[in-house]
């Protein structure tokens, strides 16, 4: 890392729900915490469900939040590396945003190394046990063939279904996990343990149980989770020496 440069964490913005008015609020209120790093970000990890819903057809993509999309073309311009990774509603991003936006996209976690410090960075969708039912459905919406019946919809009536589904999401309904449960009943967390009975890292960094949290799996390692930006509009900086969990505005 280069002196005084800092490193950025953030997921879960969905944007696209719960309506194009609120939707907007929230994707400009990201710009502004976009604008507000600008100066000493490094790099910037989008974590995951950064759109409610994204599909890329060969000629056509979901249209809206241009505001986002322009910040990101005019921040990986002036230098700044931007990571995109897939979340349980972003699967189905391709190559649009590396040749458009020059950003490097992600569909399964990754590991860095920053200042000698290990990061383990991804949605976390799927990870740890339990779940059963959404890894079933995370097999499905990822299989070659049934994307392959996808994309002969026309986009309209594609697109179409992908709402009908969003309105139902937890993110929309309200029912977002907002309790924390215990250590013991955290997936999330148990995947952390587990994986370092095999490595040591520093830093677990997930986006999509959509509450900021900030716990220990073992005595040199902690697991960040990001939250959402419907109610925490919460991200992680790491300036070269200790991460820290921030709220926006």
């Amino acid at each position: 890392m280069q002196a005084g440069k800092k490193i950025y964490f953030a997921s879960d913005f969905h944007l696209g729900v719960p309506t194009f008015e609120l939707s907007l609020v929230r994707e400009k209120k990201i710009v502004r915490w976009l604008n507000s790093i600008q100066h000493d970000a490094e790099e910037i990890f989008l974590v995951g469900d950064i759109f409610d819903f994204w599909w890329e057809y060969k000629y056509t993509v979901p249209k809206g939040q241009t505001r986002l999309l322009g910040k990101i073309a005019e921040l990986t311009d002036s230098g700044i590396k931007v990571h995109f990774f897939t979340g349980n509603h972003d699967l189905w991003m391709r190559d649009y945003f590396v040749q458009e936006l020059g950003v490097t996209v992600n569909h399964q976690p990754v590991k860095k190394i920053f200042q000698n410090k290990s990061f383990f960075i991804g949605h976390g969708d799927g990870l740890g046990p339990g779940d059963k039912k959404y890894k079933f459905l995370k097999k499905c919406f990822t299989n070659p063939f049934l994307i392959w019946c996808f994309k002969m919809l026309h986009p309209n009536l594609g697109f179409w279904i992908a709402r009908r589904s969003s309105k139902r999401s937890r993110i929309t309904t309200g029912d977002s996990d907002k309790q924390f449960l215990g250590e013991e009943n955290e997936w999330l967390m148990s995947f952390c343990k587990d994986h370092l009975k095999k490595e040591h890292i520093d830093y677990f960094i997930f986006g999509h149980r959509h509450l900021p949290l900030d716990l220990m799996p073992g005595p040199n390692s902690r697991y960040i989770n990001l939250g959402e930006w419907f109610n925490y509009c919460t991200y992680a900086e790491f300036d070269g020496q200790t991460l820290e969990l921030k709220m926006f505005e």
